[in-house]
This record gives structure tokens, sequence and C-alpha cells, in this order.
């Protein structure tokens, strides 16, 4: 059973405590009748599974972060609501999900928002899973060039959360390059796009670009993200990663003329 049909059956508010917790009660308070659903605020009684938990955290530490990102630089822009829409949309959430999801990132927009202390929730409920680390941040990536661009500032931003949640920086730098290369452009993808998606360079042997072709698959497995906590809601993305990362590797392949 998912976390989602856990919250609906009636067990919401027992899901999480801490900031997360909060966050998560105050988006369905503000969206569901008590009729529909048992809110009564947060129980030591009731426990969920770890996965359970896992995905919980991941959906409501997602979108409120994915919030406060959209007004680092001083502003909302209309391509960045557009795109969180668009996000909740992509990965088919039911409406229910989805207004909860709208009002976690209204929660992430405010000055309020404690974006430390959520941070570190997620890092611990996370079991500091770093596929999953690492997909988080792809999406807030993503988020970030809503309006075409990632400024300095977003920048930042960015290097800052993954600095919270221990991810190497030079790892986020070249999640970075790879959705650059990959993020939908109007001309053909090219063999230099290809390159930056695997995060190899031309100089590298076949054998390593293999292996990095391998290990990114491993990284981007839908099964397996959702096995350590991904929402199943979200496995749409990770499938599409999936599609992208062979589309590069093929194209390498092509290119060298490799078996």
């Amino acid at each position: 059973m998912s976390w989602w049909t856990t919250v609906l059956g009636g067990a919401f508010g027992f899901i999480l405590g801490g900031p997360l917790g909060a966050l998560l009660g105050a988006a369905f308070a503000g969206n569901f009748s008590k009729n529909k659903t048992n809110f009564g605020g947060f129980s030591k009684d009731y426990h969920l599974g770890d996965q359970q938990r896992v995905q919980a955290a991941f959906f409501s530490s997602l979108f409120s972060v994915m919030g406060y990102l959209s007004k680092v630089d001083g502003k909302v822009s209309k391509e960045e609501i557009l795109l969180a829409q668009q996000v909740m949309q992509h990965m088919q959430l039911a409406d229910d999900m989805q207004k909860v999801a709208k009002d976690l990132f209204n929660q992430g927009k405010q000055a309020d928002f404690k974006l430390d202390e959520v941070l570190e929730q997620f890092r611990i409920e996370s079991h500091r899973r770093t596929h999953l680390v690492r997909m988080f941040l792809e999406i807030q990536i993503q988020a970030t060039y809503a309006d075409g661009v990632l400024d300095s500032t977003e920048h930042d931003a960015l290097k800052y959360i993954a600095q919270k949640l221990h991810f190497p920086l030079k790892e986020l730098e070249s999640l970075i390059q790879q959705f650059a290369a990959s993020s939908g452009r109007a001309e053909k993808f090219t063999i230099n796009d290809a390159y930056k998606v695997l995060g190899v360079e031309k100089s590298q042997t076949d054998k390593e670009v293999k292996r990095a072709y391998r290990r990114l698959l491993a990284q981007h497995h839908p099964d397996k993200l959702v096995a350590k906590g991904l929402p199943e809601e979200m496995m749409t993305i990770a499938k599409e990663k999936t599609q992208e990362i062979i589309s590069a590797y093929e194209l390498i392949k092509k290119q060298r003329k490799m078996r």
C-alpha cells in the first residue's frame, strides 16, 4: 500500500512528525474536510512502514523546496509556477494529490519556510540513500530552469541544498550540465549533448563510457528507486530519465562504431 492510500484511508497525521509533518498536515488541513480524512494531528500510536515514511518525506520536501527555489531570485515567475504544475501533471497525480502538492509549493514560498530543518529531516528519513537524493536534486534543477535561465542566485541555492543533503558538489555540477544538455531544446540532440548526459568526456575509452552508462542506469532504474522510497507517482520521471540515458549511449555507440 502506498503512503497516499494510507493517508486517504484515514491514517493521515500519523505519517511524519517534525517540519515535514507540519507542512503535510497544513496542506491536508487546508484542502480536505474532516469528512474526507481523519486528520487529527500527529500520533505516536500509528507507525507506517519504512518505505511509506520515505515516500511521504520525499513528496512533501520535493514540492515545498521547489516552492522555495521558485522565489529565491526575488520573484516567482509564471514559468516557474507553470513548471510546478507541469511536474504534478506529468507525474499523473490525482486531483487530490495535486491540491496537496500545490499547497506544499506555496508553503515553500513563504518567508518563514524552514529550509534547513526540512532538508535535514528529508536526509534522515531517506536514510541518506544517494540515488533518492540524486532524483530529488534532478527535479529541483529542472524547476530552476523553468524560466530558461539558471542564474547565480539559483545556482548558489542548489549548491546549498546539495551540501545540506551531503551530496557531492562535483556531482551536482554534473547533473546541472546533464540537464542543460537534454532540456527541451529546439535543435537536434548532438553528440556533445550525449556525452554531457552520461557525464563523460570524448577522450575517455569505450570501456569507461560503458561503465558510466551502466552506473547511470542503475542509479535511475525506476523499480529500484521506488523500492528505495521514490513515490510510485514519480516513476514516470525515472523512466524518462532512463530512456534519455539509453538514447545518449546509443548515439555515442553509433558515432564510435562500438559493438
